[in-house]
């Protein structure tokens, strides 16, 4: 450790070090002072401050990381300050100061603080891998379960049809609701197993996909396979609990889950094919319903789906884009380079105006435009402060899409809610 710490210390030599002089190297006894000296005495000096920096990131256990934290955090103020971009900044009397380059600042540790905290008081699926069994924790990140976003972005159209189909003045069916939340958890993880199964080779090769299950080899493809017929079982379980006309409708489905991962080395619009599969809970969920589909209401929230998911999915994209030119894989953030903002621009125009036909089709009152309003900002927001060539804010903005659903949704629950009262007033003012 010493060793690591000597080499992240950064001393000015060829100007001299002011503090260290006069009386208070008189002090240490010195007479003969060499700049030699001088370094072997900062990295003496400064090397458990260093250390207990460089160790927070070498701690698997998120307690360990805390307790490291508190002793750094811990030191007296009026001798230690951060800086935004050099490390640790110590003064003297004097307000000279030396820098030494520990390699992060404080909003690194405040960061990972945060983290911490996070996860010790807040409910969370990353969490609950942790807290599992070794051996089953390979098979929970095969299918992503401490990535929830997927599942919501699987789950939220389902929502949007199942509260559209809901009778006026009556909530949304809530066993209804928790069986395609379900259903979606299950389908998710199948779609993330399929994935990495096609995809093992490519993932070897990503720096964003080199630690997953397959590539990492923690679990081979045969166990991979095996529990790909598992998710598969059970999801054909909840599948045969709706009606008739619901279970053909999404078996017909099962072909764009197994499809869609070959997409991207054929064309370089598998974000289209992607939304033609999660976006299936849109035609699923009215049927589970009504019995069968209303085509003039489920169409267009099935192509306003798709559009969402090229928005999204394509900032997702743009994490890999380099990757991608490397191993020779498509995307759409590939096909659209510098002129990604105006198309998504456009898919936003389109995913819009469905929903304006949706709300118009349906019979929607005021709460649902109001939805729709926060869903027109959401949008202009997302696309207008993205930076697609930073790899943290296009994750960043991907994850927002969650509440881009939820505002939707919550726009077509308060919008079936008033129908009754709307349609009553109607009446009377004709009678």
């Amino acid at each position: 450790m010493a060793e690591l710490a000597a080499s992240h210390v950064y001393v000015p030599v060829s100007r001299g070090i002011p503090f260290l002089s006069g009386n208070l190297l008189a002090t240490l006894g010195c007479k003969k002072w060499t700049s030699t000296r001088t370094v072997l005495l900062l990295r003496h000096v400064c090397q458990s401050a260093i250390a207990n920096d460089t160790s927070l990131f070498e701690q698997k256990q998120a307690k360990d990381k805390y307790n490291a934290l508190n002793s750094f955090s811990n030191f007296p103020r009026s001798r230690c300050t951060f800086a935004t971009n050099t490390g640790i900044r110590r003064k003297d009397n004097n307000s000279t100061s030396l820098k030494l380059y520990s390699g992060f600042h404080r909003g690194d540790v405040n960061k990972l603080k945060r983290e911490y905290l996070y996860s010790r008081r807040h409910f969370n699926t990353a969490s609950m891998v942790e807290a599992c069994p070794k051996a089953v924790q390979p098979f929970l990140r095969l299918i992503r379960f401490d990535k929830p976003i997927g599942t919501w972005l699987l789950y939220l159209p389902c929502t949007w049809s199942i509260g559209l189909a809901a009778s006026p003045g009556i909530l949304p069916d809530l066993q209804l609701l928790a069986l395609f939340g379900l259903g979606a958890l299950v389908m998710r993880g199948a779609g993330c197993t399929i994935n990495d199964m096609w995809d093992v080779d490519f993932d070897k090769k990503v720096t964003r996909t080199i630690s997953r299950p397959l590539a990492a080899g923690s679990v081979t493809f045969f166990q991979s396979l095996v529990f790909l017929g598992a998710q598969l079982s059970i999801g054909l379980g909840i599948l045969l609990s709706l009606n008739t006309y619901s279970i053909v409708l999404g078996a017909s489905s099962l072909c764009l889950v197994i499809t869609y991962p070959y997409m991207k080395r054929i064309t370089y619009w598998p974000q289209a094919f992607l939304g033609l599969t999660f976006n299936w809970g849109a035609l699923l969920g009215y049927s589970a319903v009504q019995g069968s589909c209303d085509w003039s209401v489920c169409l267009p929230l099935y192509l306003a789906g798709i559009n969402w998911t090229l928005i999204y999915d394509t900032i997702y994209a743009h994490q890999d884009k380099t990757d991608d030119v490397f191993i020779g894989v498509k995307s759409t953030a590939l096909l659209f380079g510098d002129q990604t903002k105006p198309w998504l621009t456009g898919f936003s125009a389109l995913m819009l105006s469905n929903l304006a036909m949706v709300g118009i089709n349906s019979g929607q009152t005021w709460p649902y435009y109001v939805g729709l309003g926060c869903v027109a900002a959401h949008l202009s927001w997302q696309i207008k402060t993205v930076d697609l060539s930073n790899s943290a804010d296009c994750l960043s903005k991907f994850k927002s899409s969650k509440w881009l659903g939820l505002l939707l949704f919550a726009g077509i629950v308060g919008g079936t809610v008033l129908k009754e009262s709307s349609n009553s007033e109607n009446e009377e003012m004709k009678a």
